[in-house]
């Protein structure tokens, strides 16, 4: 049991509170750029969301993606601060993991397939991958360790829904991968590549709040327990 001093819980929700607003920010931009030209011509149930990073505009989905990763980097301080993860544990890992992984997507370009496939093309790829893949581990993790704890069961329980509504977003391209030897057909082309990555999107930036809410809710608490 931690005691938490009103300077610390007003830290934890200045925190927290920062994280949520990069991330609806974060969701501003984004759409902005499927009403703006010239990325609004770009078909979003086709062309990924990274696509708009080669179009003339694609500093806006740069800003974006950074600007989500300085807000989950703040929301991680907040589940820390407020002693909800501890600093070693698979949360705090896969939360770390997802920030980095999105820095990558940035730093490292996809694919302009006009020009041909390249290096940075294939680290943008891991680098994606990683993105879909960490932030439900850190958030299975993370509501497993609260699933009974009486303060915490109903934040945990939020937090399990968004992880699960995420793996099922992820399982079509799981099996597009697994089938295309079967099927002959190239896996971004078996499934609406595009709309499956913005629903992606759009449940780990639901995560990413619900869990800024959560590390948010610890200073109506004077005590509270760590995973």
């Amino acid at each position: 049991m931690t005691t938490v001093g009103n300077r610390q819980a007003r830290y934890v929700r200045e925190l927290a509170t920062g994280g949520a607003l990069a991330t609806v920010v974060t969701v501003v931009l984004v759409a902005i750029l499927h009403v703006v030209p010239p990325s609004s011509e770009l078909s979003p149930t086709r062309r990924t969301i990274s696509h708009y990073a080669l179009l003339p505009n694609g500093w806006v989905f740069d800003l974006a993606v950074l600007t989500l990763a300085g807000g989950s980097a703040a929301v991680l301080a907040a589940l820390l601060a407020g002693g909800l993860l501890r600093p070693v544990s698979v949360g705090t890992a896969g939360l770390l993991l997802w920030c980095a992984s999105l820095v990558a997507v940035v730093a490292f370009e996809k694919h302009d397939w006009s020009v041909g496939p390249t290096a940075s093309g294939d680290i943008h790829r891991l680098a994606s991958a990683l993105t879909f893949l960490s932030l439900p581990v850190a958030s299975l993790a993370l509501a497993r360790a609260y699933w009974r704890d009486p303060r915490w069961s109903r934040a945990a329980r939020a937090t399990l829904l968004g992880a699960a509504l995420s793996v099922c977003c992820i399982a079509p391209v799981a099996w597009a991968i697994a089938s295309q030897p079967y099927t002959g057909v190239t896996w971004w082309r078996a499934i609406p590549l595009g709309a499956v990555e913005r629903a992606i999107a759009l449940t780990e930036v639901a995560i990413v709040l619900g869990l800024a809410c959560w590390a948010a809710a610890t200073h109506q608490s004077t005590t509270h327990h760590r995973q």
